[in-house]
């Protein structure tokens, strides 16, 4: 499929205004009436050595600071008042796996329980807390999630 100089153009706009494939795909058909699949707009595109842009993902707010308690000397700042699940979990990977784990470690949560963590040759997650019918706060669970995919993430699973 051959474009003209002014429609190579036009699709050159498009993509630096941060239209998707399948933006450029339809107003092509609505524009120029090509009528085209996913796939031709994809190889027109990298025809003409284009990039598509990847689309910009807002940063979600962060919560304001609260102020400190000035009214207890007592307190120690960041120890009671800080919510369950605030950075407060940490995870460890063992260097030898538990029988039937493709990997597994120790989690501890922000209350000071600890746990042992497994993935199955499924993929399946697992905890073993260490006193029986412990059940960690959600937060914490999100939390020990995130830095558990980091810490795999570095040993290259």
């Amino acid at each position: 499929m051959e474009l003209t100089q002014e429609q190579r153009q036009k699709v050159t706009e498009w993509i630096a205004a941060g239209q998707k494939l399948s933006e450029i795909q339809e107003r092509m058909g609505v524009e120029f009436d090509l009528r085209m699949t996913y796939m031709d707009a994809r190889l027109l595109v990298d025809d003409l050595k284009l990039t598509p842009k990847d689309p910009v993902i807002p940063e979600p707010p962060k919560p304001p600071a609260e102020p400190a308690d000035a009214g207890a000397p007592d307190a120690v700042p960041g120890e009671a008042d800080a919510p369950v699940g605030a950075g407060q979990c940490s995870v460890t990977v063992d260097t030898v796996m538990k029988a039937g784990a493709m990997v597994s470690g120790k989690a501890t949560f922000s209350d000071g329980q600890t746990a042992e963590w497994y993935l199955d040759q499924m993929g399946r997650f697992g905890l073993i807390p260490a006193v029986e019918g412990y059940r960690p706060p959600q937060s914490d669970i999100a939390e020990v999630q995130a830095l558990l995919d980091r810490e795999l993430a570095k040993l290259g699973y």
